[in-house]
């Protein structure tokens, strides 16, 4: 079986296993590619988010970093300290993918700006986003995401 049938067969599981519903620590994406879920850190204050995964030395598929900032805005991130290579998914306040950057190079100190204004940053581990083929216009959901485009269901 190839990698990328595994990949999305996992992510069917963990969608199945209970993981459909809004939580603080999961962030759905939708797209032409189909669902995928990451269970996620969340990043919302300046210093958490200055801190990143810088640091972290590996990470486990499916798991990933979401950044939340108090508006839109042009934001540019760097891979100080990062020992791991990172895709990094910009999204706007509603949600949306407005830019992905691939495989961002562990300690390279070149800014990786939004190409854009941005509100939320989902980082994942480097090449996954081309195996499952998020792209610009996929939609991004999780609970902090106030005026989203793919809003969580009511409780």
């Amino acid at each position: 079986m190839g990698s990328r049938f595994i990949l999305s067969l996992w992510l069917v599981l963990l969608a199945s296993a209970g993981w459909a519903t809004c939580s603080d620590d999961t962030v759905s994406l939708r797209g032409p590619f189909g669902e995928a879920r990451f269970r996620v850190d969340v990043a919302d204050t300046a210093a958490e988010r200055s801190r990143g995964l810088m640091f972290v030395e590996e990470m486990a598929q499916g798991v990933g970093m979401l950044f939340v900032y108090e508006s839109e805005r042009p934001v540019a991130f760097w891979m100080r300290n990062t020992l791991i290579p990172l895709d990094m998914i910009f999204a706007d306040a509603e949600g949306r993918v407005i830019k992905v950057h691939e495989n961002a190079v562990p300690h390279d100190e070149t800014p990786i700006p939004s190409a854009g204004p941005a509100q939320f940053v989902l980082e994942i581990n480097g090449g996954l986003s081309r195996r499952l083929g998020i792209e610009a216009g996929a939609e991004l959901r999780h609970p902090s995401i106030a005026q989203a485009s793919w809003p969580c269901p009511a409780e």
